[in-house]
């Protein structure tokens, strides 16, 4: 989409963009967040279309959200490496280990890298297994379903902090400030709209959400 469009030079990932959910109510709803992020107006476009349903609208804005920090990310992998970045921190008070629950169940510190190598690694094989993301029109979420939003949001944001404290010279030295902070932006009115992130997670950009959120 045009508002988050990095241009072409940029456009490096990790994998392959998601796509959401197929049929026509995952293309309906794609269809109203481009049209209400054309609009400029975020807040507004993070809100739940009437009459949706709110697994729908949380499903189809994951995969976007997926992409957008894949996307951001990925303009930083060259400059974000073992030896610049040898622990996943967020400043010198947060550091972030990385455990999955299956393969690896005791928290591990590992860099920056790989942890974001693993987280998405992690997301991806949530929104492919589709008892979690189911493709089909109709078909059910399951019960837990909004749990594995929020942690792939915690899991996200952590990103986004590592970014904004690690890395931001370079964002800025790529001319992507402007992106990055839109993205960050569109990220928290979302998460804060439906309750995806708990406040305390929010601590190592504390003041940037305040002022997003104007708490």
């Amino acid at each position: 989409m045009s508002l988050f469009g990095l241009g072409s030079r940029n456009q490096k990932t990790f994998r392959p963009k998601k796509n959401a959910p197929s049929g026509s109510k995952g293309a309906q709803l794609q269809k109203h967040i481009d049209a209400t992020l054309g609009s400029g107006n975020l807040r507004e476009a993070v809100r739940l279309p009437p009459g949706e349903d709110i697994n729908e609208w949380l499903a189809v804005n994951t995969v976007d959200f997926f992409n957008q920090v894949n996307i951001l990310y990925g303009t930083l992998t060259e400059f974000c490496t073992s030896a610049n970045c040898p622990t996943m921190t967020a400043g010198p008070k947060y550091e972030y280990r990385w455990a999955d629950g299956v393969a690896i169940k005791k928290p591990i510190e590992v860099s920056a890298s790989k942890y974001v190598e693993y987280l998405m690694d992690w997301i991806e094989a949530q929104l492919d297994d589709e008892l979690i993301f189911p493709q089909k029109l109709g078909a059910p979420f399951p019960p837990n379903f909004q749990d594995v939003v929020r942690t792939i949001f915690k899991r996200s944001f952590r990103v986004y902090a590592h970014i904004y404290h690690s890395h931001f010279q370079k964002i800025v030295s790529l001319k992507e400030e402007a992106h990055l902070n839109t993205c960050f932006k569109h990220f928290v009115l979302f998460a804060w709209e439906f309750h995806l992130i708990d406040k305390g997670e929010l601590a190592p950009l504390y003041d940037l959400v305040e002022s997003i959120l104007k708490l």
